[in-house]
């Protein structure tokens, strides 16, 4: 197995990086370029494994997908609504936007097909939104009866109509009827059951459906309504830099004391992880927007920081790797659906961090992270996960004999994750 050593910095970071794509916005992009009617351009793409399984999957249903990962693009010729291919056999990797996206879509299908991905998505659960697309008219199956891939699905379109769905899971699974429910028969309108997690993701989803002519109805984050018969407009779209990719970089200028600028991110940008600078706020750090993007000033040292990270979960793994170098310990609550991702990422950074000699707390949906003076020099697994590899690299900007395992599991969804962190260590 591949390794790296990450070695700590002689000096505070100093530096400007420009993050790839959204992986969130890329895949909803292709999806959505899918179903119109005419040729999409989506620029500033992420190329990474998730899109690659995205894409492909899309070109085995007979939608013609250009890629050119040179200029970061791809151009997807749209069929209206109809997915030409009667049958497919889709592969889908660790993918859940892929997995779950296409499921919604292959609903619009006239015929069967087979969604099936690796050894942690088949242990992904899917069966909320099996049920949720039960009542819109489609048929589908789990094959080991466990509500995870594989799946099969036996579509003749969708009618429409009214579905609920339990909040406590993923908010991908309501993503996923909404970015197709306006190809049903009839209007589409989708409710919660409970709480809803990761609410972000859901504005994400109405901000890019939005941009391509797609209207949403929504009681605030408890129904959704897609009214039948709109439709998706071609057009050029340039997808955001990914702000949960960004956090690592805003992390290093906090846990280094050092400066970081990312490029072309927005305050303003509808993605939740955005956020994450404002906890970086509240632990000690200096904020600021300019024209070119978002500034962080790490502080002499992080103040400790009792918080909810509901609503940006994946750059929870983030915090929870500078917490160590806070001056009183970092509490992280109500994430409990990180038991769910590509891996168990509540138990997987406690395991970790624990090899590192650093006390954690762990309970059903949250840890604590206790302060640490002197870190065990550890070779860290990474679970195949591509957040875990990145976040527990910057442990090792400030500690000795930090390894990272399998490094190249990045290519998730940042394949020049480390050559970008390489940027800005200090000459």
């Amino acid at each position: 197995m591949k390794t790296l050593e990450i070695h700590p910095l002689d000096g505070p970071v100093d530096g400007e990086v420009r993050v790839p794509g959204s992986k969130s916005y890329t895949n909803r992009a292709l999806l959505i370029a899918a179903l119109c009617d005419g040729q999409t351009t989506i620029d500033a793409a992420l190329f990474s494994d998730d899109t690659h399984h995205m894409a492909e999957s899309l070109k085995q249903l007979g939608i013609v997908v250009g890629s050119d990962p040179k200029n970061e693009r791809f151009i997807v010729t749209g069929c209206g609504g109809r997915i030409p291919a009667d049958r497919g056999d889709l592969y889908t990797g660790n993918s859940g936007t892929t997995t779950r996206f296409l499921t919604a879509l292959l609903g619009l299908g006239q015929g069967k097909y087979v969604i099936d991905g690796n050894e942690r998505m088949r242990e992904r659960p899917l069966k909320d939104l099996i049920d949720g697309l039960t009542p819109l008219g489609v048929e589908i199956s789990s094959a080991n009866g466990d509500g995870c891939p594989p799946i099969t699905i036996r579509a003749k379109g969708l009618t429409g109509g009214r579905t609920f769905m339990p909040g406590d899971k993923s908010s991908q699974y309501f993503t996923a009827l909404m970015l197709v429910g306006a190809y049903a028969e009839a209007d589409t309108e989708i409710r919660v059951r409970g709480e809803l997690l990761s609410k972000p993701y859901i504005d994400m989803t109405t901000d890019i459906m939005s941009r391509f002519g797609i209207d949403v109805e929504r009681d605030g984050y408890n129904m959704f309504r897609i009214r039948s018969g709109q439709r998706y407009r071609a057009q050029p779209y340039t997808v955001e830099p990914d702000a949960t990719n960004a956090t690592y970089f805003f992390a290093a200028a906090a846990v280094t004391s050092g400066r970081v600028l990312v490029r072309n991110l927005s305050l303003e940008s509808a993605q939740g992880d955005v956020k994450f600078v404002h906890v970086l706020e509240k632990m000690g750090c200096d904020v600021s927007a300019t024209e070119e993007g978002i500034v962080v000033q790490g502080p002499e040292i992080l103040s400790g920081i009792d918080i909810d990270m509901n609503g940006m979960p994946d750059a929870a793994q983030t915090l929870a790797a500078i917490a160590p170098f806070s001056d009183s310990p970092v509490t992280i609550r109500n994430v409990p659906n990180m038991r769910i991702k590509e891996t168990d990422r509540i138990d997987a950074m406690a395991a970790e961090l624990t090899k590192l000699g650093v006390k954690v707390d762990v309970w059903a949906d949250g840890l604590r992270i206790h302060p640490t003076e002197v870190f065990v020099p550890a070779a860290l697994d990474t679970y195949d996960d591509h957040r875990m590899a990145m976040s527990l690299s910057l442990i090792g900007l400030r500690a000795d004999g930090v390894v990272i395992n399998d490094p190249d599991c990045v290519n998730k969804t940042f394949p020049a994750f480390f050559e970008t962190l390489a940027k800005i260590r200090p000459e």
